[in-house]
Parts: structure tokens; C-alpha cells; sequence
């Protein structure tokens, strides 16, 4: 869905070096870019590629196709050659043209379905704690490049791995049944997932106090860790779940649906969903039967004490346990379960997994293992690793003093945008329900935009503080200039309609901003293709600062006459549409009026 101008320049040129030079040049040799700004022009054709067919400098061979291709190109209307680099004009009835029949289109950027199916894992927590900052991070990332892909044609199962079972949520449970009191998220007034994270906390300081002793007592480090008789119950009490005990499975549903009552309230509050949901305690046996196939296969090997591992020294990965001596799983081996569970039931052709990238080696052995094993569908697994983020010290107080928890700081940050709207002053008119909502929805766009603009491998600062910043790079600034155009074109009383206005003439204010609407759909598709909600986040904002510099320059409403008026006001409504549907696909709403 490129612009077809850039198709029609590549094979003109081709055809240019055919016509002047007698050679045949594959299209993927012919490079474009945008013009530099210091030059005229907006398309860029790059001829140091063509000198080896023209024999003659590349100022000389730029000048000899640019004349070719303005014989036979209407669309341009001047070129000037800067060194090797040919820099076309394109005519204004070109770019109204555009404006009129294509990018003011309701279908503009609609991409077709591609008939492949997608999966994008993410969010995955553990059911012992509640949502942190990294969590956020990880749950926007992973909503923003689903939606992306949906966009971009592709049928998508959003899904979630729920960290269910194991020793860490024995640790929450235990500690709540000694000293819990028969506490409830009712008698207490807190969200579930707060108080199960509560008692994960107390475990660990009642543990300490266990070491502390057993060291005071002679005991080692490593002797008072393994021997403390909190961490003793912990394990016995994971024995008997993974017994089904009807004693400690019935504490384990009860503890565990307060924490997803819990996520649901963080999740709805964030604006991501699901549309499946996949629990270890009901995949972590799976992997056992693939195990088995493996030993079958020779692809893995047992070690003396019964363990199986796989040796991937050959790809720089050591070798890897994929089950215990014991005959117990380990995350690889669930993980490998859940992937052959996640392909039968959807069959999928691509699978992303959004995770850390503390995981990166985890990911590279899971992925080389299921290729060893002769999986089909594993080349089209891929691991979105991103980095952590950060807050400036001091910025905020979390429950636990060592994470910052997501519902804090969604709280913090609808207030901060509640100041900031205040200290604005343009909500008198405003009932307190609306006043409600634009906080939350100010709030909420600037954390996930501030979050989503920073390529997704890069660790990020995180600053509440300038992230809700209404002049500068943030998702305020963009949500306002969305209000601004929607307060336009109420004034004007602007109804779209087929009628095709053609003002005559453009200024260049007017050009870089269709210019720049133009690239809409293939800034979707780089985005899709890289898996990074960043490229969107990056052109929405550029979108936003052209339109204001046309804003500010151009009179809309008091144009010098009809004509320019309609055509101005059209250009405003695409604007304003790009721009929403640009910040959606971000899971950013952008409001009416501010």
C-alpha cells in the first residue's frame, strides 16, 4: 500500500536507464528517500547506482533522468540535482489530487486481511503480586503491536500464560494462613492482587527473621536459607498441591481469584484484553510427553542422576536441563508444552512472545529446540524482547518500597493530569462526569505514549512529570492538537462530503502535511513488519506538529475565499482522523475537546 507516485518513479527510472543508456537495472537498485529539507523537492532518486551504465558523473546522469522522467511523469514539475542525488518536485494538483481522492477516503490506510493467522502473547504475571511498572510496559507493548497487526491484516488471538503454580505462590498462601487472620480483599477493602501480594512480602521478612536465627545458631548462608522452616512448609505445601490436596487446592482457587479479580480492575483501567487465556497449572505437564519424544528422537540425553538435557554448544548455547532427575518440569519444559498447545489449538503462522529481555536466552533455546524437534511452525516464533524502565528516584512511593505498583501510578498519573488540566484552565464549561474522563484519558496517554515512543528494545526512563508535558514530545500535546482541529471544524460546522475542492495553489505548510498523510499506511506496515509500536507513536507526533505549524501560519476559518476554506478544512478532518486512528492503534484515546 505504498504511495503509487514511489512505484511509478522506480520503474520510470528503470525504464530511463533502458531508454538512455541501453542497460537493465533491477528495480531494488533504484533507491528514493525524502528530500532533505535545505533542498526543493520531496522525493529523492539516489543515481550513483546508474553511473556504471550512464559512463558520466552522477550530476550529469541525475540531470539527464530527471529530464526523462519529467517528459514522462506529470506528476513532477521541477528537479534540481544536488551531487548524486536527484530531487524531484511534485506539481500541487499532484498533492490535492491525493488529498481529495485518496487520503480524505474513509478506506484511506485500510489494509486488506492477509489470510495469516497471529498470536501475541503477553502480559504473563505471576499471581502472587500485583502489577508493577515492568508489567505495564509489557501489557502496552503487547496490546499496541496486536492492533498493529490486526491494521495490518492479519486475524489475531491476543493471549495471556498466567503464572499460577509454583513455589512463589505456595509462599503468599502459607504466609496468609499463618498470618492472615482470615483477611479478605472484603473485610479489608483492598483489590485481591494487593492483598495476596501483601503476604508475599510478609513471607519473605518472616523468612529473613528465620535465616537471621538459624545463622545465629552456626548455620551458613546457603544451610539457614534451605533449612528455615518457612521455606521447609512452602515446599511441602507445593508437594501437596501438585498431589491435589483438597486442602491446599481450595485455598489456591480462593487466593487465586481474588488476584484475577484483581488484574481484571488493573487491565480494564489500562485498555488491554485478551481473547485467551492459558494457565500453567493446566500446561505445566505437557511438555513431559515432547520430553519423551526428544529422548526418542536423540535430540536430548540423560544424564546418571536421570535428568535430560540437550546440548546446544553447537549454537553458542551450553547445554540446557529441560527435566529434573526427579522427573519434575522446568519453565522450558512447560514452556515447550504450552507452545505445541498454543499451534493445536489456533495453528497459527506466526507466535510472538512479549518478555523481557532478561529472557533473550531462554527464548533462543526454547525456539532451537522446537526446530531440532522438526516443529514446522517454529520459524515463525518470535521473541519481542524490550527493557526495563525506570523512574527518576524518589519520583514515587510504591506499596512495597522496592517496585512501583501499576495502580499507584495510573492513580498518580490521572492526577498529575488533573493539575495540569486544572492549572490550563479550560474546563469550566466541563460537567464533573466529563472532567472525569479527560483526566483519565490525558492521564492514561501520556503514560502509554511516553512508554510506546521509545523503541522497544531500549531500557527507558520513565518521568511522570514530562510525560505530561502539553507542549512537548508527549501524548498530551498530541491529544490536544486532536481537540484543536475537532474545535475547528465544529466552528465551521464541517460535514464530509464527496465534493473535491481544489484551491488552486498550496503553500508548503499545506504540502508537508499531505505529505506527510500520505505516508500513513506505509508507516503501518514498517511498524507491523518491525513489531514496534514506536515508528506510529514517533509519525503521529510529526503529524501533530505539522498540522500546528499549518495552524498557526494558515488561516482555516478566515480563509481568503471558499475554495481554500473547503479544501482546508478537508485537510483538517484527515488530519484529525489520521491522528486518532494513529494514537488507537497505540491503545491511546484521543478526545473531542480539551
Amino acid at each position: 500500500m505504498a504511495n503509487t507516485i514511489q512505484q511509478t518513479l522506480v520503474e520510470q527510472t528503470v525504464a530511463a536507464v533502458k531508454a538512455l543508456y541501453g542497460a537493465d537495472i533491477p528495480e531494488s537498485q533504484i533507491s528514493l528517500q525524502d528530500t532533505r529539507k535545505e533542498f526543493e523537492g520531496q522525493i529523492t532518486i539516489v543515481t550513483f547506482p546508474v553511473t556504471r551504465f550512464s559512463k558520466k558523473s552522477p550530476e550529469q546522469t541525475g540531470t539527464e533522468i530527471g529530464e526523462y522522467l519529467k517528459a514522462n511523469v506529470e506528476a513532477i514539475s521541477a528537479f534540481n540535482v544536488i551531487k548524486g542525488f536527484l530531487n524531484i518536485s511534485l506539481s500541487d494538483s499532484y498533492w490535492i489530487a491525493l488529498l481529495n481522492n485518496t487520503i480524505a477516503a474513509a478506506d484511506f490506510g485500510k489494509f486488506p486481511a492477509n489470510g495469516k493467522k497471529l498470536m501475541v502473547e503477553y502480559s504473563s504475571p505471576n499471581t502472587n503480586k500485583p502489577l508493577h511498572l515492568g508489567h505495564i510496559r509489557n501489557n502496552l507493548l503487547g496490546y499496541s503491536v496486536a492492533e498493529i497487526l490486526k491494521a495490518y491484516g492479519y486475524d489475531i488471538i491476543k493471549a495471556n500464560l498466567v503464572n499460577d503454580r509454583g513455589i512463589h505462590i505456595c509462599k503468599s498462601m502459607l504466609a496468609w494462613q499463618k498470618f492472615g487472620n482470615g483477611e479478605t480483599p472484603e473485610s479489608t477493602g483492598m483489590k485481591g492482587d494487593h492483598l495476596v501480594g501483601k503476604y508475599y512480602v510478609v513471607f519473605d521478612k518472616e523468612y529473613k527473621k528465620e535465616i537471621d536465627a538459624l545463622k545465629a545458631q552456626g548455620l551458613s548462608e546457603e544451610e539457614a536459607k534451605k533449612n528455615a522452616p518457612l521455606m521447609l512448609e512452602a515446599q511441602e505445601m507445593l508437594r501437596k498441591w501438585e498431589a491435589g490436596d483438597e486442602e491446599v487446592i481450595s485455598l489456591w482457587k480462593t487466593m487465586n481469584n481474588w488476584v484475577y479479580e484483581g488484574f481484571e480492575t488493573t487491565y480494564k483501567q489500562l485498555g488491554v484484553d485478551f481473547d485467551k487465556y492459558y494457565y500453567e497449572s493446566n500446561t505445566y505437564l505437557l511438555g513431559k510427553d515432547i520430553i519423551q519424544e526428544g529422548l526418542d528422537k536423540g535430540v536430548f540425553f540423560k544424564k546418571e542422576d536421570n535428568s535430560v538435557w540437550i546440548d546446544l554448544s553447537d549454537e553458542g548455547l551450553d547445554q540446557k536441563l529441560v527435566l529434573r532427575g526427579d522427573g519434575t518440569s522446568v519453565y522450558i519444559t512447560q514452556d515447550l508444552g504450552t507452545a505445541q498447545l498454543k499451534f493445536d489449538e489456533f495453528g497459527m503462522d506466526e507466535s510472538i512472545y512479549v518478555v523481557g529481555n532478561e529472557q533473550d536466552y531462554h527464548f533462543k533455546v526454547l525456539f532451537s529446540i522446537l526446530k531440532k524437534l522438526g516443529r514446522p511452525w517454529a520459524d515463525g516464533l518470535f521473541h519481542l524482547s524490550y527493557g526495563m524502565v525506570d523512574l527518576p528516584s524518589g519520583k514515587m512511593k510504591s506499596r512495597e518500597g522496592t517496585v512501583v505498583d501499576a495502580d499507584d501510578l495510573m492513580a498518580e498519573m490521572i492526577e498529575t493530569a488533573k493539575t495540569r488540566t486544572e492549572e490550563l484552565g479550560k474546563t469550566e464549561d466541563f460537567t464533573e462526569e466529563e472532567k472525569a474522563e479527560l483526566y483519565h484519558t490525558i492521564g492514561m496517554g501520556a503514560l502509554k505514549y511516553f512508554l510506546l515512543k521509545v523503541d522497544p528494545k531500549k531500557r527507558l526512563l520513565f518521568d511522570p512529570n514530562e510525560s505530561v508535558d502539553f507542549q512537548g514530545h508527549t501524548g498530551p500535546f498530541i491529544q490536544y492538537t486532536h481537540a484543536r482541529i475537532k474545535s475547528v471544524l465544529r466552528k465551521a460546522g464541517y460535514v464530509e462530503n464527496e465534493t473535491k475542492v481544489n484551491p488552486g495553489r498550496l503553500s508548503s505548510y499545506e504540502l508537508d502535511l499531505i505529505k506527510a498523510l500520505s505516508e500513513y499506511p506505509s508507516i503501518v506496515e514498517a511498524s507491523a513488519k518491525e513489531f514496534s509500536p514506536a515508528q506510529l507513536a514517533n509519525y503521529a507526533y510529526e503529524v501533530a506538529k505539522l498540522y500546528n505549524k499549518f495552524y498557526h501560519e494558515e488561516s482555516i476559518l478566515k480563509a481568503e475565499d471558499e475554495d481554500v476554506k473547503a479544501f482546508r478544512l478537508t485537510l483538517s478532518a484527515s488530519a484529525a482522523r489520521i491522528i486518532a486512528e494513529s494514537m488507537r492503534l497505540l491503545g491511546i484515546k484521543v478526545p473531542e475537546r480539551m
